[in-house]
């Protein structure tokens, strides 16, 4: 990469940025970032005037560019969860092993454990993600230090108590009213209702309601399993997507979480409602969900299908790289099509739809798009040869192919570097185990 560059500086300023040389659709471009952040001119050779102009001068010429990547949906705190408890059938594992320790959070739990995400996930070239998970300001805390984009709900769970219920509004609205405080415009409240099986009708509807009066999204799990399907056919006599468009809880503004057993009438409904679906493949792998989300039927309907991690106790990384390959892969192998989901579909999932599905740009390369670009490295041995990028970024890499990450202009990693990560790990490390202990200590 370039000599022509301060790496405190690039880091700590909002400055002009030329990326000289990246492949982007198949010509060697030079990219002209404006001190706004925007993407400012794309040309194999940026005029004079725009070179001289540049702050900073970045080096792409072993590089290949890509729109930033977005991540639909994770826990991110859950990090510190990562290999706390696996290979566990999924209600055991929730009910015996997470949500126990989960009951001991606090919130610097939550600060360090998405600090860790976030610098993982920056690693992987993710700038923006779904989070739903607890102590949601000390997530905008973190967030906004690590300069990602991010939309976060509080996980709002009342298992039918009215109590419990009034409880969770609370939380989610403080954590409207924290977001607003910041000014950010990176960071966006949504409302969090967790899963059909885990909030009452009642709490459905409210979510419903006051995602719909703060033109908000509405993030939630839909039909992972089989037995959550049976089990709300068996309680409310509907599927949970029928039950969730009863409740007013699909739009536009909606973003579905995994969708594994649906049927094509429930594929339909989201569709005709506009709904962002997002496909978890690795996680619902791991959990032995036994279906895979029908990617074909949804697409068809007009859904808008785009990917996820999940968080690190089920996944247990935030590598989207490799959730892209797992993804068309998996897709190819359970519906016995070996054409489905080709590596260009896996990509964009993972950029135009992503960033329509959070309201964060375009997720193109293009003039006037906020400068959300990723630049993979074309020297190693997963770029060569390089016939196809598209096919080698979803087929052939991982995390380690990723250079540098910007995000609306903001330099978040140059040249595999992050600022303060290795305290990052440190903090993160000790407050897992100080967790742990808490749980372990209160058990005793």
């Amino acid at each position: 990469m370039s000599n022509e560059i301060n790496e405190t500086d690039i880091f700590s300023s909002n400055s002009s940025v030329l990326i000289r040389g990246t492949l982007l659709n198949g010509k060697r471009q030079d990219i002209f970032i404006t001190e706004e952040g925007n993407i400012g001119e794309i040309s194999e050779s940026i005029s004079g005037e725009l070179k001289n102009e540049a702050e900073f001068i970045i080096d792409g010429s072993k590089t290949v560019a890509s729109p930033g990547f977005v991540n639909t949906h994770t826990h991110a705190a859950m990090t510190l969860l990562r290999g706390y408890a696996d290979d566990m059938h999924l209600q055991e594992w929730l009910s015996e092993k997470i949500w126990p320790l989960e009951a001991h959070l606090c919130g610097e739990d939550v600060y360090w454990g998405t600090k860790l995400a976030c610098i993982e996930m920056i690693k992987s070239g993710t700038v923006a993600f779904n989070d739903m998970y607890f102590f949601m300001d000390e997530a905008a805390k973190a967030v906004d230090e690590c300069g990602m984009k991010a939309v976060l709900s509080h996980g709002f769970i009342d298992f039918g108590s009215e109590e419990k219920r009034e409880s969770e509004i609370k939380a989610t609205e403080k954590l409207f009213s924290d977001v607003k405080k910041m000014n950010n415009q990176k960071i966006r409240a949504a409302v969090g209702p967790h899963a059909p099986y885990t909030v009452a009708p009642e709490g459905l509807s409210w979510c419903s309601e006051y995602a719909k009066e703060n033109d908000s999204l509405l993030h939630i799990h839909l039909s992972e399993t089989e037995t959550e399907v049976k089990d709300c056919v068996n309680q409310h006599g509907m599927k949970p997507a029928k039950l969730l468009d009863k409740c007013g809880c699909l739009s536009e503004n909606t973003v579905a979480a995994h969708c594994c057993w649906l049927d094509d009438e429930e594929c339909a409904l989201l569709g005709k409602r506009g709904v962002s679906v997002s496909h978890n493949p690795v996680s619902n792998m791991k959990l032995a969900v036994n279906r895979a989300m029908p990617y074909q039927q949804l697409i068809d309907a007009g859904a808008n299908v785009t990917l996820g991690t999940d968080g690190c106790s089920s996944n247990n990384n935030l590598d989207i790289l490799e959730e892209m390959k797992t993804a068309a892969i998996l897709q190819k192998f359970f519906w016995n099509s070996d054409t489905l989901l080709p590596a260009h579909e896996a990509i964009k999932m993972t950029t135009e739809s992503g960033a329509k599905a959070l309201g964060f740009g375009t997720g193109k390369i293009e003039t006037g798009a906020p400068a959300d670009i990723v630049l993979l490295k074309t020297n190693i041995s997963c770029m060569t040869p390089l016939y196809n990028p598209e096919s080698n970024i979803v087929y052939a890499c991982g995390s380690n192919a990723v250079d540098t990450v910007l995000c609306s202009g903001r330099v978040l990693m140059y040249d595999g570097n992050i600022p303060g990560e290795e305290e990052v790990y440190q903090k993160a490390a000790e407050t897992a185990f100080n967790l742990v202990n808490r749980k372990e200590n209160a058990d005793n």
